[in-house]
């Protein structure tokens, strides 16, 4: 990518995927607002279609598909919720689509991304790179990468996201203090910078992390893009990743404010108290913002907070495992 998306093109994304992403609501809690002291609105991208918010950047970057790919495919590497994305995003456009996903993913989001018509290749994530697995399939097939954080028109489509928190506040009369949001790659995090920033010059953006795989917040902190530490999996498998994209750190270099982290046991409670409270099935992932300002990472009292839900594809068993704590 030899250029960063703005906010015209989070604009056209919007435009683009109007009737066939769902405009999620912003959601309030009562008991959290007492708790904190403080106005808290979450946007509910576990409600979006395919159950996250990849489904807007993968249907904007479809659109932008040369027509080679109706010979060649699309292809893509994700934990889950991008797949899914994609091979909705290619059902709707008829494009045949092939999915890199590590092996120990979940198996609700390997079931949902076949039952849309993709095949998945499994891979190793902690032997094997997923993005040379992925690299040399498309050398083998000439099918071009939806990349889950580094595609220009990914970001410019996640960016709607922060696009819509920022009318919605406008609508309502209120300016937001912080912004949360969950951060794996940074396709999210850069593009609902863009757009809340627009609107919004002097609001907090914060990255939200899993402890030991905020290499967000390192990264950022050190101005350069660093590997996460961790030396153990974490339950938060939306945002495992390995190092901020080179785009969305481009995008977000001196624009953040701190980074914040929960442990694992924080993304399982605040799983619990979205079923309990806000009538919303989270995934641990999704769910790291809400578990932020639960455990009071954030000092939030008198302020006006925009925070993401990204995302609702959560295994029976780590539900249960969440309401059980």
């Amino acid at each position: 990518m030899t250029t960063l998306p703005d906010f015209s093109d989070i604009e056209a994304a919007a435009r683009t995927i109007t009737g066939q992403a769902v405009r999620t609501p912003l959601i309030r809690s009562q008991l959290l607002d007492d708790e904190l002291g403080a106005r808290i609105y979450f946007k509910a991208e576990c409600l979006q279609r395919t159950g996250s918010f990849k489904f807007r950047g993968a249907y904007n970057a479809m659109s932008h598909m040369p027509q080679s790919a109706r010979t060649t495919g699309v292809l893509a590497c994700s934990s889950g919720n991008h797949a899914q994305g994609v091979a909705e995003a290619a059902r709707l456009f008829g494009y045949d689509a092939k999915i890199v996903m590590p092996k120990d993913a979940p198996q609700a989001k390997k079931d949902r991304t076949m039952r849309s018509g993709a095949e998945i290749v499994e891979y190793d994530r902690y032997s094997e790179d997923r993005e040379g697995v992925t690299e040399q399939l498309a050398h083998n097939s000439g099918a071009p990468i939806i990349h889950p954080y580094e595609n220009f028109h990914v970001i410019a489509g996640q960016g709607t996201v922060g696009l819509e928190m920022a009318q919605d506040m406008n609508a309502l009369g209120l300016i937001p203090d912080h912004v949360l949001v969950c951060t794996g790659g940074g396709g999210l995090l850069a593009g609902t910078l863009l757009a809340t920033r627009h609107h919004f010059p002097n609001v907090e953006v914060h990255p939200v992390e899993p402890e030991g795989y905020d290499d967000q917040a390192r990264s950022h902190a050190s101005g350069a893009r660093m590997r996460h530490n961790a030396t153990e999996p974490t339950v938060c498998d939306a945002i495992m990743t390995e190092m901020p994209g080179e785009n969305s750190f481009a995008i977000c270099k001196d624009n953040l404010a701190s980074g914040l982290a929960v442990s694992d046991a924080e993304a399982l409670a605040a799983v619990a108290f979205a079923f309990r409270e806000l009538k919303l099935v989270v995934e641990p992932g999704g769910a790291v913002t809400l578990a932020a300002l639960l455990a009071g990472r954030l000092d939030v009292k008198g302020k006006t907070i925009l925070a993401t839900l990204t995302g609702g594809n959560i295994d029976e068993t780590v539900m249960a495992h969440a309401l059980a704590q």
